[in-house]
C-alpha cells in the first residue's frame, strides 16, 4: 500500500496526463467494495439484533449511540472553530480561483438549495421499495430496513432461527469476498492517488498550504487528545488501536474514501471483542452521523472563506455557523459531494459570507479529504468500542490481548473465521 501510494504521487508529479488516466483503477476498486457494503450491513445488523435476546437492547444501543454522536460531532465543530480563529489561515490571502473552480462551486451551491433540509433528509431515510435501498447503496436506508427485519426475526423467535443462520452464513461469504477484493487495494490506491496529484497538481498546495496544515494538525490533535482520551477511559491505548487498523487507514489514505474500509473495520471490531449488535448498529450509523473529520473541516472551511474574503465575523455570527452546521452536516449525509453541498448551504445561511468564496477550496479540497476520511474512520472505530464498553458489550480482556497480539502486525487479509467468533456473555467486561 505504501509503495503504491508513493508511486501514485510520483507519477502524478512527473507525468500528470498519464496519472489522470489512472483514475479508473481507483474508481473501480471503490466500486468493488461499495457493492458489498449494503448486504454486509444487512447481514450483520439482522443477525446481531435477531440474536440479541431482548428488544429493549436495540433502543438502548441506539440511544447511547445518538448521544455519543451528538457530543463528539459538536466537540469537533467547536475545536475546528477555535483553531481557525487562532491560526487564521485565510487572513491576507490573495488567491484568484480558476473559472473551472468557480463553475464547480456554483454547481454545489445550486445543489445546496434543495434536498438537504431536515424534512427531506428524514424522508430520504425511507426507501421507495425494499430493494431500492440496496440498489442505490444508501447506508441509512439499508440501516432502517436491516433494523426492521432484525426486530421482526427477534419477535419470531425460534421459528426464524433457520433463516437467521442462512443470513449469517451469507454474511461470512461476503466477508470472504472482501478478503479477495483486498488483493487489489494497492492497485486502487495507486490509481486514486495518481489521479489526485496529476489532476490538481502540487502547486495548489502552496497557495492554500496554511489551511491544509491547520486542518491536518487539528485532525491529528483531535485523534490524539479526544479519541485517545476516550480509549484511555475504556482501558485501551490509542496507538495500539491505530496499529490494529493500520491496513484500513492506508486504504482510506490511498482512496480518500472512508467507506472503502467499512467492511474490514466491522469485522476487526467484532474480532476485537465488540458485540455484533453494537458493531452492526454503530458503524453504519456513524458513517452518516459521526463524521468528526468532516465536522472539523466544515467549520474551518466556512470561517476560512470569510477570512479570505475580508469579512469579519462576530462571535454571534460564528455561533450561528456552528448551529447551522449541526443541522446541515446531518441533512447532507449520504449525498454525493456532501462536503461542498453542506458548505454551500451554510454559507447561504450567513449573508455576510460571499458564497462565491467556496471556489477557493475546490482545487485543494481533494488533498484534505484524506485527513477527513482517516479521522472519520478512527472516530467510528473508537465510537464502537466506547459504546460497546458503555453497554457492557465489550470483552475488555480480549480487546487488550488482541491489540497486544496484532499491534505490530495486523492481519492483511480478512479471515472469515473471525466473523463467526462470538463474544460470549460470560467474558464480556462488566466495567463501566
Amino acid at each position: 500500500m505504501l509503495t503504491a501510494i508513493a508511486a501514485g504521487v510520483l507519477l502524478g508529479i512527473l507525468q500528470p496526463a498519464t496519472a489522470v488516466a489512472m483514475r479508473p483503477l481507483g474508481d473501480g476498486f471503490i466500486k468493488l467494495v461499495r457493492m458489498l457494503i449494503a448486504p454486509i450491513i444487512f447481514a450483520t445488523i439482522v443477525v446481531g439484533i435477531a440474536r440479541m435476546g431482548e428488544l429493549k437492547e436495540v433502543g438502548r444501543i441506539g440511544l447511547r449511540a445518538f448521544i455519543y454522536f451528538e457530543v463528539l460531532s459538536t466537540l469537533a465543530l467547536v475545536i475546528g472553530l477555535i483553531v481557525v480563529n487562532v491560526v487564521q489561515p485565510g487572513s491576507g490571502l490573495h488567491v484568484t480561483p480558476s473559472p473551472a473552480d468557480v463553475q464547480a462551486a456554483a454547481g454545489y451551491g445550486s445543489a445546496a438549495g434543495h434536498g438537504t433540509g431536515t424534512v427531506a433528509f428524514l424522508l430520504n431515510v425511507i426507501p421507495t421499495t425494499f430493494f431500492d435501498a440496496f440498489a442505490r447503496g444508501d447506508i441509512l436506508q439499508v440501516l432502517l430496513i436491516s433494523t426492521l427485519v432484525g426486530v421482526a426475526l427477534l419477535l419470531l423467535g425460534e421459528s426464524a432461527s433457520a433463516l437467521v443462520t442462512v443470513i449469517e452464513q451469507g454474511g461470512q461469504a461476503l466477508f470472504t469476498v472482501v478478503g479477495i477484493i483486498m488483493y487489489a487495494a494497492p492497485v486502487g490506491a495507486f490509481g486514486a492517488m495518481a489521479f489526485t496529484v496529476g489532476r490538481y497538481g502540487v502547486g495548489t498546495l502552496l497557495s492554500l498550504g496554511k489551511l491544509m496544515a491547520a486542518v491536518y494538525l487539528t485532525c491529528l490533535l483531535f485523534i490524539i487528545i479526544v479519541l485517545g482520551g476516550i480509549l484511555r477511559i475504556v482501558g485501551l491505548r490509542l496507538f495500539r488501536f491505530i496499529r490494529y487498523i493500520a491496513d484500513e487507514i492506508l486504504i482510506v489514505i490511498g482512496t480518500s474514501s472512508s467507506e472503502s474500509a467499512l467492511p474490514r473495520l466491522m469485522l476487526k471490531l467484532e474480532h476485537l471483542g465488540c458485540a455484533k449488535p453494537v458493531v452492526g448498529l454503530v458503524v453504519p450509523a456513524g458513517y452518516s452521523f459521526n463524521l468528526d473529520g468532516t465536522a472539523i473541516y466544515m467549520t474551518m472551511a466556512a470561517v476560512f472563506v470569510a477570512q479570505a474574503s475580508g469579512v469579519h465575523l462576530s462571535a454571534k455570527e460564528q455561533l450561528s455557523i456552528l448551529a447551522v452546521l449541526m443541522l446541515t452536516s446531518k441533512g447532507a449525509a449520504g449525498v454525493t459531494g456532501s462536503g461542498f453541498i453542506t458548505l454551500a448551504a451554510t454559507l447561504s445561511a450567513v449573508p455576510a459570507i460571499p458564497p462565491a468564496g467556496l471556489a477557493l477550496l475546490v482545487g485543494v479540497d481533494r488533498f484534505m479529504s484524506e485527513a477527513r476520511a482517516v479521522t472519520n474512520l478512527i472516530g467510528n472505530g473508537v465510537a464502537t468500542v466506547a459504546i460497546a464498553w458503555w453497554d457492557r458489550a465489550l470483552d475488555l480482556q480480549r480487546a487488550r490481548e488482541v491489540l497486544a497480539r496484532h499491534g505490530e502486525s495486523p492481519p492483511m487479509l480478512v479471515d472469515p473465521a473471525l466473523a463467526s467468533e462470538p463474544v460470549s456473555g460470560e467474558s464480556r467486561s462488566a466495567t463501566g
